[in-house]
């Protein structure tokens, strides 16, 4: 899988998704990023990229014909199937599923929004979709991206492994993941749940399904009713 990730600050790659399983999986080239500096494509020697909005107001708008010489560049050679995401705050909200739906793809091109975003006709002009990843405003895509990618390269089956880790996760079936406990039985007075040291693994997995119920209708009722639906739409 590879992403292409169009930005004002290239420098900031690949930052935290050089460490840890996904660190290993980049080195492996598994999945690969490659940065595209929007500046590159201003053509003051500034190299500003924006300007005030029309209609007044706060902030800087970054600008269509800036935005559509870097896509473009970032389009060429394409061999594969590919699709374009803004990264912003006003887009469709990511989950579990849409992930589910971006991992298929083979290129993803990331276009990391900055100041008061980009001019509307750019987005309009070229379908992009757009994605949140979360009801808060970050002080750029970046972080965002690295979220985005993150969540898609995990469900790369070479990347975690044990398949197993991916099915117990939160969020898979639309509940959140039950408690875990490792070594020692006793900590401070607070032990281990029997049950998880019965060795009747059909007793323990029925006890995690009630404990990740438990848990989602407490903390995301919204889950739980989805989770209803899907149980009924088995039957």
């Amino acid at each position: 899988m590879k992403f292409k990730i169009l930005t004002l600050f290239p420098e900031i790659f690949p930052g935290p998704l050089k460490y840890s399983l996904i660190g290993k999986a980049l080195k492996k080239k598994i999945f690969t990023i490659e940065t595209v500096n929007i500046r590159d494509f201003s053509e003051k020697k500034s190299k500003s990229v924006d300007d005030t909005p029309y209609g007044g107001g706060a902030g800087m708008v970054i600008k269509a014909d800036i935005m559509q010489r870097a896509l473009e560049s970032a389009k060429k050679n394409l061999e594969c199937k590919s699709k374009v995401i803004f990264l912003s705050p006003g887009g469709k909200q990511l989950n579990t599923e849409l992930i589910g739906d971006l991992v298929k793809i083979k290129e993803l091109i990331l276009i990391c929004g900055k100041y008061e975003g980009i001019d509307d006709r750019f987005l309009k002009k070229n379908k992009i979709e757009e994605i949140s990843v979360g009801d808060y405003v970050l002080s750029g895509g970046e972080i965002a991206s690295f979220i985005l990618i993150d969540t898609c390269v995990r469900l790369i089956p070479e990347v975690l492994g044990n398949k197993n880790s991916l099915k117990s996760e939160s969020f898979q079936n639309h509940l959140l993941e039950y408690p875990q406990y490792t070594k020692p039985y006793n900590w401070e007075g607070i032990k281990v749940p029997e049950i998880l040291l019965n060795g009747n693994h059909r007793e323990i997995s029925d006890w995690r399904l009630k404990k990740s119920i438990e848990k989602t209708k407490k903390i995301r009722p919204d889950l739980i009713i989805k989770f209803n639906k899907s149980k009924k739409e088995e039957v």
